[in-house]
C-alpha cells in the first residue's frame, strides 16, 4: 500500500525467511533495499544474501549506530544494483567484483564480517580493520575513488585460514619505492612520515599498510603491487 525505499528486517527471524519476503516485495517494488538483521549467520547465509544484492548484513551483538548510518546511506543510493556482482559464490570461497565507491566499501565490510564469523570477536574486529585498510588503499591508490572502475576481492576459508584477496585496476607499486617515507614507519618512530606528506602536498594517511601488516598473519603483495593477500590463522585460535 505504501512505497518505502528501505526495510530492516527483524533479527528474531531466519535469513531465508527474510529473503522469500524480499522476493516479494520486490514483485511489488523492484527498487527497495533491504537489510537484513540476524542473531546468527553462515557462510551459505551471506551468499544467498549477496546473490539477491541485499544491501547489508548484520548479525548480533548489533551497533544500532552503525545499523542507522547504513539505513540513511540506502535511502540515499541509487545505483547500489551495481555496486556489488558476484562472480563466484560457495561456502568456502567468494569473490566480488565492486565499484570504487566508500559506500560500496562499507556494505562489502559487513558482508565480510559475516565470513570471519569463526574468529573471536577482538581478532575478526582487528581483521575486518585491516581488509577496510587494504580496500581503501585499492580504491584511493589504485583507482582514485572512480565508481567507474572496478576492484575484486575475493574470501577464502580453509580448514586453517581465513584469507582475504584484493586486486585494483591500477599501476600498483613496489615497496622500494615507498622508500620516500610517505608511509608510516617502524613502531619506534611511527610518525615520521607525516611531514613528508605535508612537504609533498599529500593529504592525511600512509597508516594502512602498517596497520594491515600488524593485524595479519601474512601479508603478501604482488610485484606490481596491486594485489594484496591478507591471511590470518584460526588453528590456534
Amino acid at each position: 500500500m505504501r512505497s518505502f525505499g528501505v526495510v530492516v528486517t527483524n533479527p528474531e527471524t531466519p535469513i531465508d525467511e527474510d529473503l522469500a519476503l524480499l522476493s516479494e516485495m520486490r514483485e511489488v517494488r523492484p527498487a527497495v533495499k533491504c537489510i537484513v538483521l540476524t542473531l546468527h549467520s553462515t557462510p551459505d547465509d551471506v551468499i544467498h544474501a549477496l546473490r539477491q544484492k541485499v544491501f547489508a548484513c548484520f548479525s548480533a551483538p548489533f551497533d544500532a549506530e552503525a545499523i542507522a548510518e547504513m539505513a540513511f546511506n540506502a535511502a540515499s543510493s541509487s545505483q547500489w544494483r551495481d555496486e556489488i556482482e558476484v562472480v563466484t559464490a560457495r561456502s568456502g570461497w567468494v569473490t566480488l567484483r565492486a565499484n570504487c565507491h566508500l559506500l560500496t566499501a562499507d556494505r562489502l565490510l559487513t558482508f565480510a564480517r559475516e565470513l570471519n564469523t569463526r574468529l573471536p570477536e577482538q581478532e575478526a574486529a582487528e581483521m575486518i580493520r585491516g581488509l577496510r585498510e587494504i580496500l581503501m588503499n585499492a580504491m584511493e591508490h589504485g583507482t582514485a575513488f572512480s565508481v567507474e572502475q572496478m576492484i575484486e576481492i575475493t574470501a577464502v576459508r580453509t580448514a586453517r585460514a581465513i584469507v582475504f584477496y584484493v586486486r585494483d585496476p591500477g599501476p600498483g607499486f613496489r615497496r622500494t619505492e615507498l622508500a620516500d617515507g610517505t608511509v608510516a614507519g617502524p613502531l619506534s618512530h611511527p610518525l615520521q612520515h607525516i611531514a613528508k606528506r605535508e612537504e609533498l602536498g599529500l593529504r592525511p594517511g600512509g597508516y594502512g599498510l602498517t596497520m594491515a601488516g600488524g593485524i595479519a598473519d601474512e601479508l603478501l603483495y604482488s610485484d606490481i603491487g596491486n594485489e594484496v593477500v591478507m591471511i590470518k590463522y584460526t588453528d590456534h585460535l
